[in-house]
């Protein structure tokens, strides 16, 4: 099969509808169906509602088009850099404990799992890194949301990956945010880990999008109101920063 390189949009109407719409144009049936664990990572930063974190209803319509088409097992995991807060704290505020009752799929906290060390002594900033052992063990469908961000100008798929980094190696002086050590140089950072691991998979929601600040501050205006989806998260990310107003090429760690 030749994978789509290049992102698709489409217009958002509803989660259910327009993801499906995202996935069916990426004929990801196919590929979803030769796997046999999934792990759905969306964007639950703290516990703050969407547009800041990945609506429960987006996720929950990844879940339903891979049911369709696949008999994987499917995990949804994140590992939330709130400094307050535990994974399972923010999975229960967000509506993701309810998910799991309905859909019947595990929720895993990174923060906490059994991990892996990783070695390539080309990678600058994390030359070796210790990433959960379910990070190689998944097919991954990353679901953040369209947010502009103070450090790396955009939040996308890529950055989304930051949950896999468990606190006990990469918190630190940087910051009480339990990934902290990823604020010393996100653009390397964030390359160098996308390089031991990335997304197999991406649909970003960018239904509505933020348009100053990861964590908050004004909403796009007007809403951005679409869904994109990818193979490729570096294009992915590429398009989201062409719809917050940004060019990709003055973005350090989207850069050819």
């Amino acid at each position: 099969m030749a994978r789509h390189h290049h992102p698709v949009s489409v217009d958002y109407t509803t989660y259910q509808h327009s993801v499906e719409n995202v996935l069916a144009a990426l004929e990801a049936d196919r590929v979803l169906a030769r796997q046999s664990a999934i792990l759905i990572k969306p964007n639950l930063v703290n516990d703050s509602r969407p547009p800041v974190t990945t609506p429960v209803s987006c996720c929950e319509a990844v879940i339903n088009y891979v049911r369709a088409c696949s008999n994987a097992k499917i995990v949804v995991a994140e590992g939330s850099g709130d400094a307050a807060r535990e994974t399972h704290e923010i999975f229960r505020s967000l509506g993701y404990a309810d998910l799991k009752r309905r859909c019947g799929v595990e929720l895993v906290d990174l923060n906490h799992e059994p991990v892996v060390k990783k070695e390539d002594s080309r990678r600058p900033f994390f030359p070796e890194m210790f990433l959960p052992e379910i990070a190689f063990t998944h097919y991954i469908i990353s679901v953040p949301v369209l947010k502009a961000h103070s450090l790396s100008a955009v939040s996308g798929t890529l950055k989304n990956m930051v949950g896999f980094a468990p606190p006990e190696y990469y918190s630190g002086q940087y910051g009480v945010w339990k990934k902290a050590v990823f604020h010393k140089d996100v653009h390397q950072a964030i390359r160098d880990l996308n390089a031991y691991r990335s997304p197999d998979l991406t649909i970003m929601d960018a239904s509505v999008g933020l348009a100053e600040y990861h964590l908050g501050g004004p909403e796009c205006r007007p809403p951005v109101n679409k869904i994109i989806g990818g193979f490729s998260p570096a294009e992915v990310d590429r398009l989201a920063a062409g719809l917050l107003g940004l060019r990709w090429e003055d973005i350090p760690h989207l850069e050819e």
